[in-house]
């Protein structure tokens, strides 16, 4: 039996040394180009939705992105599934995110460890839900389960280093992208865009090809990667 998997692209903003939190990204940059992928979902991490949290408790957004991201009425709804993966049940926020004009709806990605308290919870909030492995998500199974019930073909990873490295680790993974920003951000070591040891993958590393670059304005570079085939699947 095939079974059908979409395409998976890792999309993130850093900056020169790496960070991918703790500086100005051009967001408006960032969101043009990974618009042409035309994802049928997003995929995040509950890391970076709490993350999110902590910055803007009310999950606020620009008013004007209401008008720029909300098809027109009468026309079909383009947008994309956001899809949070959350096995320990953290996200407890979906009425706010549910309002966020970015995407169509919103799925949670469970596992059966998942408590059943928090399934009765998005049960109750009639937020769709898949559940795929035992202890925890087992990704390949999530991303086969959006294709085969959502026929979603592509699917965009917008989240940081641990959630990143899972899907690395999957061998799905066909494409990962970054947005090089004119920036040193300093500080103390922040999240970056890989993190095998925070997800549990220990000694994991990944040998990239150069896809394409280019120079944007204000000095912005856009780099885009595929992992090789001899990365072998952990999954």
């Amino acid at each position: 039996m095939i079974i059908m998997v979409p395409q998976v692209i890792i999309h993130n903003a850093i900056t020169l040394d790496g960070r991918i939190t703790g500086f100005p990204a051009d967001l408006e940059t960032y969101y043009g180009l990974a618009a042409r992928w035309d994802a049928g979902a997003i995929l995040f991490g509950s890391e970076t939705v709490l993350a999110a949290v902590r910055e803007n408790p009310e999950l606020e957004v620009p008013p004007d992105h209401e008008e720029m991201f909300c098809p027109a009425e009468g026309a079909p709804d383009a947008r994309p599934l956001l899809v949070i993966a959350d096995s320990r049940g953290k996200v407890r926020c979906w009425d706010a995110i549910r309002k966020w004009p970015y995407m169509r709806d919103v799925l949670a990605l469970c596992s059966e460890s998942t408590p059943q308290e928090y399934l009765d919870y998005l049960a109750k909030e009639k937020i769709r839900t898949i559940i795929a492995g035992r202890d925890r998500i087992d990704m390949r199974a999530g991303m086969d389960a959006l294709q085969a019930k959502h026929g979603v073909a592509t699917i965009r990873v917008d989240s940081g280093g641990t959630l990143n490295s899972v899907m690395l680790a999957t061998g799905l993974v066909t494409e990962v992208s970054v947005l090089i920003h004119p920036f040193l951000a300093g500080g103390r070591p922040g999240p970056g865009v890989f993190d095998p040891e925070k997800a549990g993958l220990l000694g994991f590393q990944v040998s990239l090809k150069l896809k394409s670059h280019e120079v944007l304005a204000g000095g912005l570079i856009w780099a885009r990667y595929t992992p090789l085939p001899e990365n072998q699947s952990l999954a």
